[in-house]
């Protein structure tokens, strides 16, 4: 697996491309024509644009962030970040500060002391709430999660009252209940890994798990994996197992994975979505979570 940057929390480290893709048909002065999605994961700022009338992406950017808490500053220079008039803006945070609460337990106002159950919130942070889509098998949950109040505010300064602020397992949830469909097939075990954090989810006829781990090592990965696999019955013999994420078929990750996982395969992008012969350099795999913000209301 290709060495993840650490980046430290310095503002001697100004943001930088890793990735500007520009599909020569986006027409930047018609803003009410597109869609802006955001993923913040670790020392990451990605973002796609998407044409509404064919739901076509025609722009990916990634970006490198010190911290959540510089998006501010990088909007403030960049060219599609810090301007207001699209036709929705959607942003979704990483990150292991979620819990997931039955939908007739939340009471609005409360989200800090649910959150504080399984999280101690920073000063500068603050608790959120969103309710995963409905008519799914995740219809009833609603996502607590933390998130450092610069970005909501400048979330809602720039981009008003209708932006939408998620976690990323709730765009990864929409992403996976978007990709299998109504005919659901039977209960499966996904895997979304960015940097040093994998998210596992399990989908039956109900979401029956979702976390995410911090991980140092390709071992750490399996351990996970192996863990949940024989906490919820399945067999990692017969079971198939989906991953999507950054890495490729030569990633050390993938390769002591598929020694332990007999049925382990890459995921495909999310069905539904127009893509740009601009992002056709990139692995199927990847951006799974931030093209899947076009199933999040």
């Amino acid at each position: 697996m290709p060495a993840t940057a650490i980046l430290p929390p310095s503002s001697a480290l100004p943001p930088a491309p890793v990735a500007q893709l520009h599909d020569e048909a986006f027409d930047p002065s018609r803003l009410g024509a597109y869609h802006l999605d955001i993923l913040l994961t670790e020392g990451h700022c990605r973002l796609t644009v998407r044409e509404a009338a064919r739901q076509k992406v025609v722009v990916l950017e990634d970006w490198t962030l010190a911290a959540a808490s510089a998006l501010p500053a990088l909007a403030a220079g960049h060219e599609l970040l810090g301007r207001a008039g699209w036709a929705g803006v959607r942003l979704a945070v990483g990150g292991g500060a979620f819990t997931l609460l039955p939908a007739p337990l939340f009471r609005p106002g409360d989200e800090a002391a649910y959150l504080g159950l399984h999280y101690t919130l920073g000063a500068t942070e603050q608790a959120l709430a969103y309710a995963l889509p409905p008519g799914s098998p995740a219809h009833e949950l609603v996502s607590i999660f933390g998130t450092e109040a610069a970005v909501a505010e400048w979330l809602q300064a720039t981009h008003g009252p209708t932006a939408r602020l998620l976690h990323h397992t709730s765009a990864l949830v929409a992403g996976l209940l978007h990709q299998r469909g109504p005919a659901a097939p039977t209960r499966q075990l996904y895997l979304h890994l960015a940097g040093p954090e994998l998210t596992l989810v399990v989908l039956g006829t109900q979401l029956e798990f979702c976390n995410v781990f911090a991980i140092s090592t390709p071992e750490d990965a399996v351990y996970y994996t192996i863990l949940v696999m024989q906490e919820l019955g399945l067999n990692p013999d017969q079971d198939t197992v989906t991953i999507w994420g950054d890495l490729t078929s030569e990633s050390a990750i993938f390769t002591l994975l598929r020694t332990y996982v007999r049925h382990l395969r890459f995921g495909s992008r999310p069905f539904g979505l127009q893509y740009s012969y601009r992002l056709n350099e990139l692995a199927e795999c990847r951006h799974f979570e931030l093209f899947s913000l076009a199933f999040c209301d």
